[in-house]
């Protein structure tokens, strides 16, 4: 369907805010102008509906290749965020608007933007025509879609640390391994184990800490990689062992005699900068998160991060 008017105020999807862990994580085919030939190269269409009927089948394909086929190669970040289960769930999520309903707004001669869905959210990247050719103007909702995807994903990390020092304190309420009442050294224990936040039960077994949490991490999909970490919603995180000048009651370690007593700390890094995420989290014990941007520099201060120190670069987020 294809009608004239204003564009509805809202959200393309809605925002994800499941705080959740990541088990193991550490740190088209449709006729289109032979103008496009190579990969590299935005193709072009006959009409607006053929456009998005390339879109459409680009991201029931699965595949990124097809989406910058159609996008171009600026589409290329929108299409792939370094979170291959977070992006296979947001092309699922425009399959299933698009399926419940969808519409075209013509906005002037040479512009035209997709609603999807019930509430008709509108996609951000408009068709606009030239020359009796239509394409997605990718640079026009480039922002908008990086900024959503970011601010969901960083929503997510801050949750992910907040519910890591609860389950933190839940794991101190008990002796878990034989060695004294402690703070969890790892996120995932190891086999044999319960030396962290989770290990694997049996049936009318109590849960462990992130028992609930892996499970329906698990459920979206997510699986640890052999062959390296595996970002959660677009992040990454690290176990902090230590703590430096600027955190309350100064500097210290918190392992002590090989158990983890003196307090605990997290970090939350972007899988990629400026595309998954922007800002780097901590928390500790004391359970405020602290926010920073660390620059293009991110993957590499956040690798080597063993220390929670937040100092006056760091903020505290809204909320705690």
């Amino acid at each position: 369907m294809k009608r004239s008017g204003p564009v509805k105020i809202g959200h393309w999807w809605p925002t994800l805010l499941a705080a959740l862990l990541v088990a193991g994580s550490v740190f088209l085919t449709t006729a289109v102008d032979t103008r496009a030939t190579a990969a590299s190269q935005q193709a072009t269409y006959k009409s607006p509906q053929e456009a998005i009927d390339a879109l459409v089948a680009a991201v029931k394909s699965g595949g990124i290749d097809g989406i910058v086929a159609v996008l171009g190669d600026k589409g290329r970040k929108l299409a792939s965020s370094g979170d291959a289960v977070s992006d296979a769930a947001a092309r699922e999520r425009f399959e299933a608007a698009y399926a419940e309903r969808h519409d075209l707004v013509t906005e002037g001669d040479a512009r035209v933007v997709l609603l999807i869905g019930k509430d008709e959210f509108p996609f951000p990247i408009p068709i606009v025509g030239d020359a009796g050719s239509w394409h997605f103007d990718t640079d026009a909702g480039a922002v908008e879609i990086l900024d959503r995807r970011i601010g969901e994903n960083e929503l997510a990390a801050i949750e992910v640390l907040r519910a890591y020092v609860d389950a933190q304190r839940e794991y101190a309420e008990a002796d878990r391994d034989g060695n004294g009442v402690q703070y969890a050294h790892k996120l995932l224990s190891s086999e044999g184990k319960k030396d962290g936040l989770f290990w694997p039960t049996a049936d009318g077994e109590p849960e462990s800490p992130f028992g609930p949490l892996i499970a329906e991490a698990r459920a979206e999909g997510y699986r640890r990689k052999a062959d390296g970490p595996t970002p959660y919603h677009g992040y990454l995180f690290k176990v902090l062992t230590a703590q430096g000048k600027d955190a309350p009651g100064g500097a210290r370690d918190y392992v002590i005699g090989g158990r983890m007593i003196g307090g605990f700390g997290l970090v939350a890094a972007p899988a990629e900068y400026a595309n998954s995420g922007v800002m780097t989290f901590i928390v500790d014990h004391n359970g405020v998160v602290f926010q920073r941007d660390l620059g293009a520099e991110t993957a590499r201060k956040a690798a080597a991060m063993e220390v929670f120190d937040p100092d006056g670069t760091w903020t505290k987020v809204p909320g705690g």
